[in-house]
């Protein structure tokens, strides 16, 4: 420690750039989710403005307050400056939940309040499975290599938190590249702007006149009201009995909150690559009972530690950035001004801060783990490029179908699946790599670094831990299911046999790789002040 002076200030000038960036990234899943459920599912604003988004809000107020804490009790630990995780919605998981949960209650019962209920009961249930995280998190975080935590992260933002806005980016051209030149300037390059303004801040500002210059933004009071959060237990227990009633839909839930507690995991270690220590299972029951809270008055959609701490600590963030997150969310849920917002500011104005946040977390993985290993960090990225195709697939034929194409084949009709391979595109292999994406990349990333390493116990016990995961369909398939042996298992077992027993027959001196970099120690610096 330094000296028994320090006092961990919870803002810092730094803060105010760094909450503009978490403040968007918070607002565009609000703005998303809100538009799906009304205007997708059909639920009406009393519902969306007046139940879930409060509930969203409170969800993010309470875990915010703990990582408050926890950054604090970790800088007067450290004696230095530490940056609090941030927090919010999990992007991929809120759209599995949109889709995989609310939506085919939706189209199946054409009920939007079921639909709504059926969400708040999944997400509850939910969030008791992702707090259960805690129990083997620590664990895991010992015996998996830091590439594979951080390569299947990497693998998210590449392709969700990345190409994704810059694709929302070139739709929008005047609006989006006015944005994202002054995140590339600011963020990206760190280089000051006039007056010191925030990049962030000056970037959907910018964007949002450019909006209004070509007619894209409009100002509107539409939705703006009181909207106190309000417990839903009887909304909340009718969607737990309908869950039961309907046993299939936990098949959905338990394999993306498994997800979930393992990217709070992993978003755990990217921060300690980036210096922060938090403890992770801490940080799991946080994020499971957030979601649990956050269920309970009014929002189906899972919280977490967000993906991208290593950004903001490049800032120069303290605490003070989530801490004014934990008030502006709140207070726009609760008076109805997200609706506002959401008439006001395009989603081309924000997108460059996701592109920005994306950029930030594959450089820092590509500084924090040694050379040898960004193979395991880019094997660890393929899955979700698979991911990506599965999905996109899927929105095409769907696409096709809503503008009167007739006849149209599913995905995964045998005809269609023979003549994607005729062209090329290997939906089969991809759809395999696609289910279940974020364990498959941090299996095959600690695999690949555990052999680099001449760690082959590490790495055979990863490839029998996966040939349990796809014997039962936690990765590899659409649903859980009673243990076979599968062609994919199979190969695991194979694998996993390779690894454990094929370096028992060898001398030590064979199964040492004269190439591998080792990691030297790092020298003692004095904290900067």
């Amino acid at each position: 420690m330094r000296d028994g002076s320090y006092t961990y200030r919870l803002f810092n000038r730094s803060d105010f750039s760094a909450f503009w960036a978490l403040f968007t990234d918070n607002l565009i899943n609000l703005m998303v989710l809100a538009g799906i459920c009304q205007f997708v599912f059909q639920m009406p604003a009393e519902i969306v403005y007046g139940r879930i988004v409060p509930g969203a809000a409170i969800a993010i107020l309470a875990g915010i307050a703990v990582y408050v804490w926890l950054a604090k009790r970790a800088a007067e630990k450290s004696g230095r400056d530490v940056t609090a995780l941030p927090y919010g919605i999990s992007t991929p998981v809120m759209f599995v939940y949109l889709f995989g949960v609310v939506g085919p209650i939706y189209w199946s019962t054409n009920d939007p309040l079921l639909a709504w209920q059926v969400g708040i009961g999944a997400g509850f249930m939910g969030g008791i499975v992702a707090a259960s995280g805690a129990l083997i998190g620590p664990w895991l975080k010992r015996v998996t290599p830091r590439a594979g935590m951080l390569g299947t992260l990497c693998g998210i933002a590449l392709v969700f938190v990345g190409t994704v806005p810059l694709a929302t980016i070139f739709e929008n051209p005047f609006i989006g590249f006015s944005s994202m030149i002054i995140i590339l300037w600011g963020l990206v390059g760190r280089f000051r702007l006039p007056y010191n303004i925030p990049a962030g801040l000056l970037a959907l500002i910018v964007g949002t006149v450019v909006a209004f210059a070509i007619g894209e933004a409009k100002i509107s009071a539409e939705g703006v009201g009181f909207y106190p959060p309000l417990p839903y237990v009887g909304d909340l227990i009718a969607g737990i009995q309908y869950l039961f009633a309907n046993p299939e839909l936990f098949l959905v839930l338990v394999p993306v909150q498994i997800y979930n507690f393992i990217e709070t995991m992993n978003n755990v270690e990217s921060a300690e690559a980036a210096g922060d220590h938090f403890p992770v299972g801490t940080c799991q029951v946080t994020d499971g009972v957030g979601t649990m809270i956050g269920a309970l008055f009014g929002s189906p959609f899972p919280t977490t530690a967000y993906i991208g701490h290593p950004a903001y600590k490049r800032m120069g963030a303290h605490s003070g950035y989530i801490i004014g997150v934990g008030v502006v969310i709140p207070f726009a849920a609760f008076f109805g001004l997200l609706a506002f917002l959401n008439n006001l500011i395009p989603v081309a104005a924000a997108a460059p801060v996701l592109v920005f946040v994306a950029l930030s977390l594959i450089t820092n993985t590509a500084h924090s783990v040694k050379t040898d290993h960004m193979a395991a960090v880019t094997i660890a990225m393929m899955p979700h490029v698979s991911s990506f195709l599965i999905t996109k697939w899927g929105s095409l034929i769907a696409a096709l179908a809503a503008v009167g194409v007739a006849g149209m084949p599913q995905l995964g009709d045998e005809a269609l699946t023979a003549a994607l391979l005729q062209q090329g595109a290997h939906f089969e292999g991809h759809l395999a790599l696609s289910q279940g994406a974020i364990l498959t990349g941090l299996i095959w990333g600690a695999m690949v670094a555990s052999v680099i390493d001449g760690n082959f116990r590490n790495a055979g016990g990863f490839a029998l831990a996966a040939a349990i995961m796809s014997s039962v369909g936690i990765i590899h398939s659409a649903s859980l299911q009673w243990p076979e042996l599968s062609a994919v298992s199979g190969g695991y077992l194979i694998s996993a046999a390779f690894l454990l027993i094929y370096p028992l027959f060898h001398k030590e001196d064979d199964m040492v790789n004269g190439n591998a970099v080792v990691d030297e120690p790092p020298q003692a610096t004095t904290p900067a002040e």
